[in-house]
């Protein structure tokens, strides 16, 4: 089957209407066809050809998201770089991609030499048709977080697919404003740039985000939904002050990790539309996220339609409702032909059919031979009052092999009571799952993405 070009479809259907708004100016669908069909040309100068690769290291910006309809019209794969890896980083992931041309802006060029800089694509325009739906038109570099980062290649039909289930729960009007403020290396973002032009609707791309920008936007009306990760939720919140947002925010997205009760219920009494949502690069994001109808906060919602999910025990077979186990995931955005994806998180089902996320297979801590969930004990500290960050991670002990402890960050500064939190937790958890040393952090180790860095947590304990 082949897929024509969304953005181009767009263009011939409405192209007047609004495509991407970026630094103050709008694209149409017909302005931004424009630009992505004089970036063929240009590729197709510097010898890009079907399969072939081609890399990004920049910072947000209009180009990359010209670059990846562009290169995917070619039948070939963009690889965005991680611009926030050192140089070293970057030199041993650019020297096994294997791209035909490598584009930069000025950050990135200092960290790749051999990249080309951004430059105006020049005025042949050159149209293609489609191409097969299993083409592969992205390689992303999963985080790393536990060891060096991996290839994924996703196809078009997969971007398709995550466009076709996220629109059924969300919709798939063309009336959308999606903030798009993640990393454009991260695969919440490229699949929230193929959405967009599926439905026909706005990319409003920013830099990187900005709790008081992202509140202009918002109030003004620019922006109908978004997709953040929970440390911009929680300065997004805190600079709300109490003001309600207007109902015109139709949903919220909050992934790449464990989402607090307690921001989340921050977050609805502004009227923040927040669902929780749980992804993965290889499913080409989003697998499972509450339903505006019935959200509360306490999972990551129902598998997306037209994606399956599985608990599957250690012995292979399904875990009973409630009991943990890995997390299997099969359909069309982890590709048709693909099988049962086996992701190495941990989660489990409720009565409702909603999947809560764990652990990361990685994470678990055994202790005693008792497994310790860090999301479970994480959740329990950032109810504390005093707390507003936690991360768990496991010391080794001679006597029960692995212990918990505990990173802390306080809602205020100066206000850090372990005596309070200790009893809290010594409340509400079994012993074997209560930290045994807490150490109070101005913030915690996160990678590029925002998520989580529990590597470099642990590096806290153990330098």
């Amino acid at each position: 089957m082949s897929v024509r070009c969304p953005l181009a479809v767009g263009a011939e259907q409405n192209g007047a209407a609004p495509a991407l708004v970026a630094n103050g100016r709008t694209y149409s669908y017909a302005q931004l066809d424009g630009e992505v069909r004089r970036a063929v040309a240009w590729l197709r100068r510097q010898g890009v050809e079907r399969n072939a690769r081609v890399g990004v290291v920049a910072a947000n910006r209009v180009e990359t998201v010209v670059l990846f309809h562009a290169v995917a019209r070619l039948g070939a794969a963009l690889v965005p770089f991680n611009i926030r890896l050192s140089r070293a980083e970057l030199a041993g992931l650019v020297g096994k991609a294997g791209c035909k041309v490598i584009l930069a802006d000025d950050a990135g060029q200092r960290l790749v030499p051999a990249a080309q800089r951004f430059e105006a694509w020049g005025d042949t325009e050159d149209l293609t048709e489609g191409n097969a739906a299993e083409t592969v038109v992205a390689v992303l570099y999963t985080s790393g977080t536990t060891g060096e980062p991996k290839p994924v290649s996703l196809t078009r039909a997969q971007f398709e697919a995550n466009a076709t289930a996220s629109g059924a729960l969300l919709g798939n009007d063309s009336g959308q404003k999606w903030l798009l403020c993640l990393p454009l290396f991260h695969v919440g973002a490229l699949a929230l740039v193929s959405r967009c032009a599926f439905y026909g609707a706005a990319v409003v791309l920013e830099q990187n985000f900005d709790a008081a920008r992202t509140s202009a936007l918002v109030d003004e009306g620019h922006v109908t939904h978004a997709s953040l990760v929970a440390t911009a939720l929680r300065r997004w919140v805190a600079e709300r002050a109490g003001r309600p947002v207007l109902p015109s925010l139709r949903a919220v997205l909050v992934g790449g990790g464990p989402l607090p009760l307690a921001l989340w219920q921050e977050a609805r009494a502004l009227g923040v539309p927040v669902l929780q949502t749980y992804g993965l690069t290889e499913a080409c994001s989003q697998v499972a996220t509450e339903r505006l109808a019935d959200a509360d906060g306490a999972t990551a919602g129902h598998p997306l339609p037209g994606v399956e999910v599985r608990i599957v025990a250690d012995d292979g077979g399904d875990s009973a409702l409630g009991e943990v186990g890995e997390i299997w995931v099969r359909g069309p955005t982890v590709g048709v032909s693909a099988g049962w994806l086996r992701t190495k998180d941990l989660g489990s089902f409720d009565a409702r059919g909603r999947l809560t996320v764990h652990a990361r297979r990685s994470d678990l801590i055994i202790s005693g031979g008792e497994n310790v969930y860090p999301a479970e004990v994480e959740r329990v500290l950032e109810a504390h009052p005093l707390v507003a960050e936690a991360v768990v991670v496991a010391q080794p002990d001679a006597q029960w092999g692995q212990v918990p402890v505990a990173l802390l960050v306080a809602r205020e500064a100066g206000h850090a009571d372990e005596a309070s939190v200790r009893q809290w937790v010594a409340e509400r958890l079994a012993r074997y799952k209560q930290p045994r040393a807490y150490l109070w952090v101005k913030e915690l180790p996160r990678n590029a993405s925002g998520k989580i860095d529990r590597a470099g947590a642990l590096r806290v304990w153990a330098p």
